[in-house]
């Protein structure tokens, strides 16, 4: 249900000079989309609160406190290294064999991903388990894909305003698994005291929690999840046709169980070259700028919080940390009770702008923090700070749904939505490769002696900039 977008001038999202009547939302789909939502965030919301702490407990820092975030940003950007090499081969394939066989995929890949971090001894083990989830994870990709092929303008920013709903829970819920039931033999002695597998595998149960939860999702997806595709290739076809190593264009086979607009399933995925169009490049270059931003803050806040009060941080543990994680994942219900009326009043654009700018004071706020932590230890004065800046870190996830919306604006057809949105995935993902790395790196050496201390907020301050 994509409108044409062949004027390159024509702005994208324009606003309609008399309203039209809304269409209503498929609920029946809609739910299971919001569900899928749910797998990549919880998988990396349960592995953060405790990743500080593993990377000290397996050893490879040698003692080195000053390491642990480059090791902490070199595991994050292990998932968006793989996910950048296959990302829009899924998104593509998406577009000829549909998106729900993707979706499985990932899931599965996913939860195997989960039991072998959690049975992980070794840094090597860890960075594994994450690419391989990374290789296969295209949900994310996917349930965009689907929400652009089963709306259309008029309800498409209602669609996008529930994500919050998803994210709140995944959030939530794996924050609070990663930072209350790591090292439980430890924790909990009387329930899991006796148990040698959690004393081998102190972070197997947290990640075991996870990949059964996703795996559930597997089941729902397969039983309940209709195509939102409107015809489809078999695969055995496609890799007859050399859809790997060209543009495959053979007649494609109508599907009867579909949500489709009768009036655009003649289109055909279109090759790579036509799909890199102004409006493409533009909406995936802020795509990918707001996603460095967003996912340097992601990896510094968890080490932030972990490092000791002396060398620039807070010195909070696990639980604490998983509880603030889980804290700023029910503050996006924001984002659920306003962003449609929002952006009904005042543009895509313009929340977009607020949301990138919101940055500025989330960044001070992270050497103010510590040194109120010096002068008076962790006090009110701290959890104020912290408590605003996960409050203001709302307005930068706006900035997410509202770039959905320009990319659904910018695909050529509808045919190529996959394909279109796999493009500013794999920038994204590009970015989320730098973002932690790059970030948990200076953090690292600022904190080193004889460095300056405000590297790393000079450099998140360049990034708002971008």
């Amino acid at each position: 249900m994509i409108a044409q977008q062949n004027d390159e001038e024509t702005p994208l999202l324009q606003r309609p000079e008399h309203p039209t009547a809304k269409t209503p939302l498929p609920w029946n789909q809609i739910w299971i989309l919001l569900l899928l939502e749910m797998p990549e965030l919880l998988s990396a919301r349960t592995l953060a609160p405790f990743i500080p702490e593993l990377i000290r407990d397996i050893g490879v820092i040698h003692g080195d406190e000053t390491q642990v975030g480059h090791y902490a940003g070199i595991l994050q950007s292990s998932y968006y290294a793989a996910h950048t090499l296959t990302v829009f081969h899924w998104s593509q394939l998406s577009d000829h064999i549909g998106r729900k066989p993707v979706l499985l995929t990932a899931l599965l890949a996913i939860s195997i991903s989960m039991f072998s971090f959690g049975l992980s001894k070794t840094f090597f083990a860890l960075v594994v388990s994450r690419v391989v989830s990374g290789a296969f994870d295209a949900s994310d990709s996917m349930v965009k894909s689907s929400l652009m092929d089963i709306t259309d303008v008029t309800n498409m920013p209602k669609a996008y305003s529930y994500l919050p709903i998803p994210w709140i829970i995944a959030g939530t819920v794996g924050s609070l698994i990663g930072g209350s039931l790591s090292r439980p033999a430890d924790r909990f002695p009387n329930i899991f005291g006796r148990s040698e597998l959690l004393k081998a595998y102190p972070y197997f149960l947290p990640c075991s929690i996870s990949a059964f939860l996703i795996w559930t999702m597997w089941l729902v997806t397969y039983i309940r999840l209709k195509e939102s595709v409107s015809t489809r290739t078999p695969l055995w076809e496609l890799i007859k046709g050399g859809f790997f190593g060209q543009s495959y264009s053979k007649p494609r086979q109508p599907l009867s169980n579909v949500i489709v607009d009768p009036g655009e399933v003649k289109s055909t995925p279109l090759p790579l070259r036509a799909l890199l169009t102004s409006k493409v490049s533009s909406v995936t270059a802020s795509y990918a700028t707001t996603g460095l931003l967003q996912m340097s803050l992601t990896s510094i806040l968890p080490v932030f919080y972990a490092t000791p009060i002396e060398l620039g941080g807070l010195s909070l543990d696990p639980p604490r940390i998983g509880a603030l994680l889980a804290a700023s994942s029910v503050v996006q219900i924001f984002q659920l009770l306003f962003f449609t009326r929002l952006n009904d009043c005042f543009g895509t654009r313009a929340i977009h702008i607020t949301g990138v700018s919101s940055c500025i004071p989330i960044v001070i706020l992270f050497p103010v923090a510590n040194a109120l932590a010096r002068a008076y230890g962790i006090g009110m004065a701290v959890w104020l700070c912290v408590v605003v800046q996960l409050m203001l870190r709302t307005s930068l996830i706006m900035c997410f749904p509202c770039i959905t919306l320009f990319v659904s604006a910018a695909a050529p057809n509808r045919a190529s939505v996959g394909a279109t949105n796999g493009i500013a995935q794999v920038a994204v993902a590009v970015a989320r490769i730098i973002g932690p790395a790059s970030a948990a790196s200076v953090f690292s050496y600022s904190l080193q002696e004889g460095h300056n201390a405000w590297s790393i907020y000079y450099f998140m301050i360049a990034l708002v900039f971008l």
